[in-house]
């Protein structure tokens, strides 16, 4: 046997076991078990997160609910039928206008939520999304770019999808192709440069659109429109397929308004869903 041989015999028990662990274990600790990780950061991690139909969100701490002050876990949302939708993710449009959407035809019991920006600047609401998994989708534009921006991105592996406000926000009715064209192409480059994430669903400033909107958002590689729906006053019904615009009122933080809005979801028996899951 050469020396190399008696050598390697000679390591004791104790240190060739943590050898071992220390093999396994390095790449984990190193970043190397995650090569687009190490290549792009957080980049990485989200873009990898951006693509329709991925995994859900891990299910939350059982007593999550109570920190909250919900009497019961939110109930979880059934897998639709078709993920993505009646077409396929990548196929070609069927029309050069990209369709609207105020609600989701679906007979699921869920209701789908949005917001603007503003969500970004009531930290408690990142808190929220977090400890409920709450599958949100939030529509950003350009105008107010800073750390409450940089959460809501951060908060994508708990349920949090970032989709296209356009650029500066304007009321895009009436502007000519080309500067609707500007802001949605824009904004679907900004996020895309600033978070890794590619945008495929707009909703457009007030909800406000015509024809050159739906042209422009579909040459920019939108597959919808959201215009959604306004929460209905407390004493009127929710509906399955509901795309409730979930900003608060003036005078209510994002995290108080969505609690009541939860309860009202819980109460009626319905589910919070991913929008991307149905679109």
């Amino acid at each position: 046997m050469s020396a190399r041989g008696r050598s390697a015999r000679r390591v004791p028990p104790r240190r060739l076991a943590a050898l071992l662990v220390a093999g396994v274990l390095a790449p984990a600790l190193t970043g190397c078990a995650h090569p687009a990780d190490r290549a792009d950061g957080v980049r990485g991690s989200l873009h990898r997160t951006a693509s329709r139909g991925a995994d859900p969100a891990p299910s939350p701490a059982p007593d999550a609910h109570r920190r909250w002050g919900l009497a019961a876990p939110l109930a979880p949302a059934p897998r639709p039928a078709r993920p993505g939708g009646a077409s396929a993710p990548g196929a070609p449009p069927a029309t050069d206008l990209a369709p609207v959407i105020d609600r989701v035809p679906t007979r699921d019991p869920v209701v789908f939520l949005v917001y603007g920006d503003g969500a970004g600047q009531d930290p408690r609401f990142g808190e929220l999304v977090r400890d409920l998994r709450l599958p949100v989708t939030v529509f950003l534009t350009d105008r107010a770019p800073g750390p409450g921006h940089a959460e809501l991105a951060r908060l994508r592996p708990f349920g949090v999808d970032v989709q296209n406000h356009t650029l500066d926000h304007p009321y895009l009715p009436g502007l000519p192709y080309a500067g609707q064209r500007a802001e949605i192409c824009g904004q679907r480059d900004k996020l895309h440069g600033r978070f890794g994430v590619r945008p495929d669903l707009l909703r457009p400033p007030h909800g406000a659109h015509d024809r050159e909107t739906l042209r422009a958002a579909a040459d920019c590689g939108m597959s919808a429109v959201v215009t959604g729906r306004p929460v209905p006053a407390p004493d009127a019904r929710l509906n399955p397929g509901d795309v409730l615009v979930a900003d608060p009122p003036a005078g209510t933080s994002t995290t108080t308004a969505t609690l009541r809005l939860l309860r009202r979801v819980q109460a009626l028996g319905l589910a919070v869903a991913r929008l991307t899951d149905y679109v």
